[in-house]
């Protein structure tokens, strides 16, 4: 699998932060590639107080509406795996895009490589 690349640092609270970690760690035997990059774009965070998490960054429970490279633009509210409903536009943060989604910020972009071998890059247009 190919290295994600971030245009600009993420961002996460102290609480999503362990829970985020402790997940992943949970689902390395079963998940193990989204695992480790839910792992690795934690590592690279900037950890700080709930309060602090700017507005327009993704965070657990977010409604994030971004453009892909193929220009279609979508609207999913990113939910911990348990909450997980396509039908009802909630993605799990256990996905690649979930993963990929965690800590942007409105104008941020990320690119990575899927399950299926294709690079991929999104942009997040509007977080609320």
């Amino acid at each position: 699998m190919a290295p994600r690349t971030r245009s600009a640092p993420i961002t996460v609270s102290n609480a999503e932060y362990e829970r985020l970690t402790d997940l992943a760690n949970a689902s390395m035997e079963r998940l193990p590639d989204v695992a480790q990059e839910l792992l690795d774009e934690l590592e690279r965070a900037q950890i700080v107080d709930d309060k602090a998490v700017p507005k327009d960054v993704v965070r657990m429970g977010s409604t994030v509406t971004f453009k892909s490279d193929d220009g279609h633009v979508r609207t999913l509210k990113l939910v911990y795996p348990a909450d997980e409903s396509l039908d009802q536009h909630r993605i799990s943060v256990m996905t690649p895009v979930g993963a990929a989604l965690i800590g942007l910020g409105t104008g941020q972009s990320i690119s990575w490589t899927a399950r299926d071998g294709k690079h991929h890059r999104l942009t997040v247009t509007k977080v609320t």
